[in-house]
């Protein structure tokens, strides 16, 4: 019986990885505005095989894994991730611009294209790159952050503060999506103290997230004296 679970855990989670790829491939053709052609099953075997390796944190595996797949947008996007975390800023670089090249509109591509230009000393061409993804993408924290990592290392402090101030700002949008989980989860715990517990595990993380007292802080503070209560 134990193994019979195991196998339909596996299942279900090679089932998730390829419901997701396909997802990607359908959000490429829409940015693209054109049909893009679908992986054949060892492109998608492979990328699976090397998505795994990449969660592991065997990062020079996967990018081994993924040598030969340069036309596949998100295995060439895994790849260069996988080489950044491996320390080959080289390849790293070159294969995020194929990436690129590929699908001007990649988000993850182009943020870790400026993330190696900063780790290679090139702060102004990993600037460029940033402002170029924050007027595409002005609310995405990520590259927030990392614009006020780069105007920190030039002295820019005074700037470095603007950036953070706006992630801070935009990471309400995250802490409304705890609270909003928290809710479903109270809502269908009934007397189970690990679910009520995970409930009270996100609203947490939401008010550490809010960077002033709101409106949405105390909504958060009562769920939390609620689930307290029942407790």
């Amino acid at each position: 019986m134990k193994t019979n679970g195991n196998r339909k855990t596996a299942f279900l989670l090679s089932a998730a990885v390829l419901i997701f790829l396909l997802f990607d491939i359908l959000c490429a053709a829409s940015c693209s505005g054109k049909n893009s052609k679908a992986p054949d099953a060892e492109t998608m075997r492979v990328y699976v095989r090397a998505s795994d390796a990449y969660a592991q944190g065997r990062f020079a595996e996967a990018a081994e894994i993924l040598q030969k797949q340069n036309k596949f947008v998100p295995a060439l996007i895994l790849r260069a991730k996988a080489e950044y975390f491996s320390g080959d800023w080289e390849e790293a670089e070159k294969t995020c611009r194929r990436a690129i090249k590929m699908r001007a509109s990649s988000l993850e591509a182009s943020l870790y294209l400026a993330r190696i230009l900063r780790e290679k000393n090139n702060p102004e061409e990993a600037r460029s790159v940033t402002e170029e993804l924050l007027a595409d993408n002005p609310q995405d924290i990520r590259a927030l952050r990392l614009a006020a990592e780069i105007s920190s290392d030039a002295g820019r402090y005074d700037e470095a503060v603007i950036f953070l101030d706006r992630a801070a700002e935009y990471s309400a949008e995250c802490a409304m999506v705890l609270l909003d989980r928290a809710r479903l989860r109270w809502v269908s715990a009934g007397s189970d103290e690990t679910a009520l517990q995970s409930a009270l595990d996100d609203l947490s993380r939401a008010k550490a997230m809010l960077p002033w007292d709101t409106p949405l802080f105390r909504s958060i503070s009562n769920l939390e004296r609620t689930i307290n209560g029942v407790m």
